[in-house]
């Protein structure tokens, strides 16, 4: 009796033991599994290396900073030169690029879903913005003002009352803007800045807001129009870059510095804007 029960036992103990280093070996396999699928996926930066070249989302409806020429496709403007500025220096080559279309709305949701690594389109830094995005440094100061028909009463944002019509583009900072300085004024949104001004000009509206920067190429495309008063906001830009992706940011940064230090900063400025920004 006293050895079947030993015996017994021990078969007990060598089938718990078999039970523990089982459930052991899952739990280790479960780990090493575990581990591959929950494995840090690669940050935009690592996908930038790989592929050798940057996506970068620009604006294709606004005169100077980025526009899209319908008869050779090509897209130019500032934000463009910028975008081609930072591909020569973090892929080596101003040509290894992909420019893709954004608007005020689109820009966002197009980061988030990394269809492009960074939004250099007129994108005013605010606080609202900072809880979507991570911005870099400042690389354009520009301000709210009005476009008018040249000989409009309009002259300055206390000239927009009740019954003036004022058009704007969905999803930029402007709409809040003038509704706070002007709440009496109708603001009518369109999708982009062709839009708005093709509204302008055919009449449907008293004036266009946007950041002045945007509208002195308005005012270039048409000189029956004109920018007037002073900027009523100050409209800080930052290159847009998806919410924790701290080692692209540091980049851009890097880079942005490098271009105001040798120069080609101001020689793109120059080039769009007509004179060199202030220090």
């Amino acid at each position: 009796m006293k050895t079947k029960k030993w015996l017994t036992m021990g078969v007990s103990i060598v089938a718990i033991s078999a039970l523990m280093l089982t459930a052991c070996g899952s739990k280790d396999s479960g780990s090493a599994s575990g581990g591959s699928a929950g494995a840090k996926s690669a940050s935009v930066m690592d996908e930038i290396k790989s592929r050798g070249k940057l996506v970068v989302g620009v604006k294709y409806d606004t005169k100077l900073f980025g526009l899209k020429d319908p008869a050779s496709g090509k897209v130019e403007g500032f934000d463009v030169d910028i975008a081609k500025a930072l591909a020569k220096r973090i892929v080596g080559d101003e040509n290894k690029i992909e420019l893709k279309e954004v608007t005020s709305k689109t820009r966002i949701p197009m980061l988030d879903n990394k269809e492009i690594d960074m939004i250099i389109a007129t994108m005013t830094i605010n606080e609202e913005r900072k809880k979507q995005v991570d911005f870099t440094d400042v690389y354009f100061k520009a301000g709210q003002s009005l476009l008018v028909k040249k000989g409009s009463p309009i002259k300055s944002i206390t000239d927009v009352k009740k019954g003036t019509k004022v058009l704007a583009v969905k999803g930029s900072t402007s709409v809040d803007n003038v509704k706070k300085q002007a709440p009496d004024a109708t603001v009518l949104e369109f999708d982009n800045y062709q839009d708005a001004f093709s509204a302008l000009k055919a009449g449907q509206g008293d004036t266009l807001t946007t950041d002045n920067a945007i509208l002195y190429g308005m005012a270039v495309q048409d000189p029956g129009f004109e920018v007037v008063g002073e900027p009523f906001t100050d409209e800080p830009y930052g290159i847009a870059i998806k919410k924790g992706e701290s080692a692209l940011v540091a980049k851009v940064n890097e880079q942005l510095k490098a271009m105001q230090s040798d120069g080609e900063y101001n020689k793109i400025y120059e080039k769009w804007i007509g004179k060199t920004p202030a220090k």
